[in-house]
């Protein structure tokens, strides 16, 4: 089974590349972040013509997030929103369970200007998202949590790290916060494929990040132990970054033993 992350930056401004990408790759599920578009605005029609049926937690203008399932697979969804905060309104998380593996689809708070009220709720949604995750951990079931972290785990994914100290991406606290959650007992899938290799997911629009290869590793599959030896192969789809009106992220993947 192939599975894809992807921060599409507008899912309606970048529908042309969406579906241009899910024809080239064919994954079985696709989960996709920062839609930018209510329940209402979702292109349901297009994605179904393009042969897949989603689910999908929108939002007005900003966040929002979907999974997207290869028509023939039974996509029942699980849950949406994380525990713990009842007036947090932010579209962020939605769960579902495909072919008996539960995949929670995520895209954690950028937290900058840091400090402050930003970097604060970041770090609490990285508790609750790790609540969730030893829930789902305990539950004994196979699990992938993926998306867009918005966490630089180590200074190996950034290029010149020393430029990010200061930001909420990379900031001593929220490292830890990731690596703490890492270590309930999840593989980083493409860190274990690829455990030295410079590796990005994310290129900003300025200066020209994508031709320079001047990016950030923020998107990431976290696998539960059922499924960490049936990881057969991954990678990030760096050509897509390159194509016109394209999001500035590249969507990444990886595929499983059935």
């Amino acid at each position: 089974m192939r599975i894809a992350t992807y921060n599409v930056n507008g899912i309606n401004a970048r529908l042309p590349v969406l579906l241009k990408w899910l024809e080239e790759t064919k994954p079985d599920v696709a989960c996709l972040q920062e839609l930018k578009a209510p329940d209402e605005k979702i292109p349901k029609q297009e994605i179904e013509n393009a042969g897949y049926t989603a689910i999908w937690h929108g939002q007005k203008r900003w966040n929002g997030v979907a999974i997207l399932a290869k028509n023939g697979l039974e996509i029942e969804e699980t849950g949406r929103g994380l525990a713990g905060e009842p007036e947090d309104e932010q579209s962020r998380y939605i769960e579902a369970v495909i072919n008996d593996t539960t995949i929670g689809c995520l895209y954690l708070p950028n937290g900058n200007p840091a400090p402050g009220p930003k970097l604060d709720y970041k770090m609490r949604w990285l508790q609750r998202l790790s609540k969730r995750a030893k829930e789902l951990l305990d539950s004994d079931v196979a699990v992938v949590l993926t998306g867009d972290y918005n966490v630089i785990p180590t200074e190996k994914d950034v290029y010149k790290p020393e430029r990010w100290f200061d930001d909420a991406l990379f900031r001593p606290e929220v490292r830890k916060a990731f690596h703490e959650l890492v270590a309930q007992g999840w593989t980083d899938a493409i860190r274990k494929l690829y455990p030295e290799e410079t590796i990005y997911t994310f290129f900003d629009y300025f200066r020209n990040a994508y031709q320079r290869n001047a990016g950030l590793r923020i998107d990431h599959f976290l696998l539960s132990p059922h499924l960490t030896n049936k990881l057969k192969d991954g990678g990030v789809d760096n050509h897509v970054r390159g194509w016109e009106k394209t999001s500035d992220h590249a969507p990444v993947w990886i595929e499983l033993e059935e």
